[in-house]
């Protein structure tokens, strides 16, 4: 897989995967008052954006012809 994630756009991703987990988790444990449906949305993007900012590669940039990684790093 060729890179598309830049390094900076890697630790948005990273930062706001970390920040949904710990959300979704807050509502599984009763400790955030909002609806139980979100939990498992938030968890799943969790998921979906600590990989696409640890691998360092977006399914969805490669559809759109995207890349956020600088020239000389692909």
């Amino acid at each position: 897989m060729e890179r598309n994630v830049g390094s900076t756009d890697k630790l948005v991703r990273v930062l706001l995967g970390a920040v949904a987990g710990i959300i979704s988790l807050a509502v599984l444990a009763n400790a955030v008052a909002l609806p139980t449906v979100l939990a498992p949305v938030l968890g799943i993007a969790a998921v979906i954006l600590l990989v696409t900012g640890l691998t360092e590669f977006c399914g969805l940039y490669k559809l759109l012809g995207l890349n956020t990684c600088p020239v000389d790093a692909r």
